[in-house]
């Protein structure tokens, strides 16, 4: 008998997403952002994208068995509301809140999926919505895709969900145990994002920025360490400063921020502006210096046993996304390979969600190999998109894409890359993304500042052959989809300058062709150009965008800055004019 298993998040009022499951295997997953052109999609539902998961599936919502839901209803016998309404006694609103109504949100969310579902036409009565607990889902999305066989290690780290805020477990023959959770606000996802607003970015968006910036300061400098500690197995976080609620908000504008005014006592105004300088750099690398401190003490405390006996781990949470800590995390002797969850947002727990309902009912899910798994489009869909847009682009289809893309990116042009199936998660992975030859000297300053718009201590990440990996890096891990950074060789530094970070590490993507042989071939072509088998990889599209999503997406964002080159399959869509096909057919010639 065949099983399908629809998962949809946005219970957390942000990233909502869908995820299709047939039989173990997973179909489509994409994020609602990409369809409503809006980062984060706040407030929303995962209506489009669930309608792309059936639609791609080519199946009705009859067909469906399950809807998965990660937010669960909380008992009141449990220690998570009475650990929030103790903690938070300072708000006494808040903290009784949580005893007597502690279940609000769930309800309120389950009735939103309900009218989610009655409009894509569902049918209520028939169809049977399965709630996951948040954290459980972030585990399994980690755990059940790792494809992992031996015990494994299960992490979760991020801001919250219901109320747990850090989940350590481990797994086996496709079940997972619980071993400890931590709640609200003892969270140091949360902890994290309060530094980042203090900084100047927004939370759930400007983690990376921060990470970005630390390897620019100096931890030395600030003792960050009244901010939390980790004692006796528990973590608490000093709510004098950070994870606040209420009247101990530092406000700004008629806008609250998760930190206090004590902590502007401590360390002077909040960051304003796009330049990273002293001392916001140095608190940026304090605050980094301590997340990975209390993370790596945390999973030694209570999966230490583990890692040690099997050295597999795998890792969800918003916080699996940085990278630093996972760089950490691998260097372990003990560890043999960590499955960093590609989707860790709260966008992933679709995925996880579906896939705990899945193992559950008696159908394991396969190991997640590759993210494209969002809409495509065809030549005739990309003309048609060409002919409607009022910006009248020139274009032509081409043929051996892969020789002319690689030609105009080794003559200095940054290319938007449009190819095959989105990718679902946070990272472009040579779906939707701007590429660049990294060995020409300024690419990287260029796509920042025509492009992208972004702050200028931010880094640009290569995407490599497989082949190429185990020259340029200096640790042999698998990393598909840029959960990683690597200390790259010396050599390699001066060849491929332009993707390599202040610190001398790159985020990497490693690509076995199977996944994506288009853009294998290109780094191919870009080899027997350069000799560098590696392409600068950013996302396709512009500073507070989500990424581009279909034909029309990319020629609005195109023709909204100075890109020259689009590449959609096998159209091109250029800015010089008709010219230039000719002298790009002279070169390929």
């Amino acid at each position: 008998m065949s099983l399908t298993i629809l998962g949809l998040s946005g219970a957390l009022s942000h990233d909502p997403s869908a995820a299709l499951y047939i039989d173990g295997k997973l179909i489509a997953a994409v994020e609602e952002e990409r369809f409503v052109r809006d980062k984060h999609a706040k407030n929303r539902m995962p209506y489009e994208s669930a309608r792309f998961c059936l639609e791609q599936a080519g199946i009705k919502p009859a067909d469906v068995d399950v809807v998965a839901i990660p937010f669960a209803p909380i008992s009141l016998f449990g220690k998570a509301r009475w650990h929030y309404a103790k903690r938070y006694a300072y708000a006494p609103d808040r903290a009784l809140d949580a005893i007597l109504m502690g279940n609000r949100r769930y309800k309120r969310y389950h009735k939103r999926i309900q009218w989610c579902l009655q409009q894509l036409g569902f049918d209520l009565k028939k169809v049977k919505i399965e709630p996951v607990e948040h954290h459980l889902a972030h585990a399994s999305s980690a755990y059940h895709c790792s494809g992992f066989q031996e015990k494994t290690a299960i992490l979760g780290i991020d801001g919250k969900g219901e109320y747990a805020t850090t989940f350590f477990g481990w797994g086996e023959n496709g079940k997972i145990h619980k071993i400890k959770e931590f709640y609200d606000p003892d969270s140091l996802g949360g902890l994290y994002g309060a530094i980042t607003e203090f900084l100047g970015f927004e939370m759930l968006d400007g983690e990376f920025k921060v990470m970005g910036m630390a390897p620019y300061g100096d931890a030395s400098k600030y003792d960050f360490s009244r901010l939390a500690k980790f004692e006796n197995g528990e973590l608490v976080i000093n709510t004098e400063y950070a994870n606040v609620i209420g009247l101990r908000r530092y406000k700004e504008k008629g806008k609250g921020f998760y930190f206090s005014p004590k902590l502007i006592e401590w360390l002077g105004p909040k960051r304003e502006g796009d330049i990273a300088d002293d001392p916001y750099v140095h608190y940026a690398a304090s605050m980094q210096a301590l997340f990975e401190k209390l993370a790596l003490e945390m999973m030694d405390y209570y999966l230490g046993d583990i890692i040690r006996e099997t050295g597999k781990i795998a890792f969800a949470g918003g916080c699996a996304l940085n990278v630093k800590l996972n760089q950490k995390i691998i260097a372990r002797p003990d560890v043999k390979e960590l499955f960093v969850q590609p989707a860790s947002g709260d966008a992933g727990t679709a995925v996880g969600a579906a896939a705990y309902v899945s193992v559950q009912r008696g159908v394991p899910v396969e190991k997640m190999e590759h993210v494209y798994l969002g809409p495509s489009y065809t030549n005739e869909d990309v003309i048609a998109a060409c002919a409607r847009h009022p910006n009248k682009p020139v274009f032509r289809q081409i043929a051996d894409v892969e020789k002319r893309i690689a030609r105009i990116m080794v003559d200095g042009n940054p290319v938007a890359w449009f190819q095959g199936r989105m990718e679902f998660g946070p990272r472009a992975l040579g779906g939707r993304s701007i590429i660049g030859c990294p060995s020409v000297p300024g690419v990287a300053d260029r796509i920042n500042e025509q492009i992208k718009f972004r702050e200028r201590w931010r880094p640009f990440c290569p995407s490599m052959l497989d082949s190429v990996a185990p020259q340029m890096l200096k640790v042999d891990h698998p990393s598909p989809f840029m959960t990683f950074t690597f200390e790259v060789n010396e050599e390699w530094k001066t060849r491929v300058g332009e993707v390599v970070h202040e610190d001398g590490t790159s985020r990497a993507q490693v690509l076995e062709r199977r996944h994506n042989p288009r853009w294998y071939d290109l780094m191919k072509e870009l080899e027997n150009l350069t000799g560098n088998g590696v392409s600068l990889n950013t996302s396709l599209n512009r500073r507070g965008e989500p990424m581009i999503c279909s034909p029309t997406d990319a020629l609005n964002m195109f023709y909204g800055s100075d890109l020259q080159y689009l590449i959609m399959e096998d159209i091109l869509v250029v800015k010089e004019g008709k010219d230039w096909y000719e002298r790009a057919d002279q070169a390929s010639a």
